[in-house]
């Protein structure tokens, strides 16, 4: 198991010679902002397709930015919202996903080797979507079989992973005993040690 290396800004209010549940700040205000405006503009770009055009547009243009946004965060944020680990996390996520069939989570403060991998699947699908989403409604590709066609199975493809995301993290907060989803809106997540 992944050893948790103290940290700075860990709260810690339990009497002593009792398990305390520290915390830690993990995921930034800015890279939580975007992850809830990203699950909101996915879902409303998703419902939105033919009978609110003009709104499924603005989303997806929105979409992009939110895209930019993470690309520079990903190497201007703070420690956890960075990619300095991606490239390691990505190399250790099949031998990960295999150990899980026994329950074997690790402990990872940050993204752990899955869910990086889902970071990497859930932006590169958002990217085809909406560029080839952009892409249609050009003069140049309007109407162009393989742009609409890219377009449609890449937004299914986001909608499947989005679907995978949730149920993952639903499934590591049984595993590991923690609301992840309160983590992603408090930013801080649990580290657990004998006082």
């Amino acid at each position: 198991m992944k050893q948790v290396p103290e940290e700075r800004g860990v709260s810690d209010r339990t009497p002593a010679n009792r398990p305390v549940a520290r915390t830690v700040a993990v995921w930034d205000l800015p890279l939580r902002l975007w992850h809830w405006v990203l699950a909101i503009s996915v879902v409303i770009a998703w419902f939105t397709p033919t009978a609110y055009d003009g709104v499924h547009r603005i989303v997806g243009y929105a979409v992009i930015g939110l895209l930019a946004f993470r690309l520079l965060w990903g190497f201007m944020g703070s420690r956890y919202s960075r990619f300095r680990m991606l490239g390691v996390r990505l190399r250790a996520a099949p031998n990960y996903l295999w150990n899980l069939r026994r329950g074997m989570t690790g402990r990872y403060i940050g993204l752990n080797p899955a869910g990086s991998l889902m970071l990497v699947a859930l932006l590169a699908s958002l990217a085809v979507s909406t560029i080839t989403g952009a892409m249609s409604v050009t003069v140049t590709f309007f109407g162009v079989w393989w742009v609409e066609d890219t377009h449609h199975y890449s937004s299914d493809a986001v909608i499947v992973l989005v679907v995978l995301h949730v149920v993952g993290v639903l499934a590591m907060g049984i595993l590991q005993r923690e609301n992840l989803v309160r983590a992603m809106f408090t930013g801080r997540k649990r580290i657990r040690h004998h006082s």
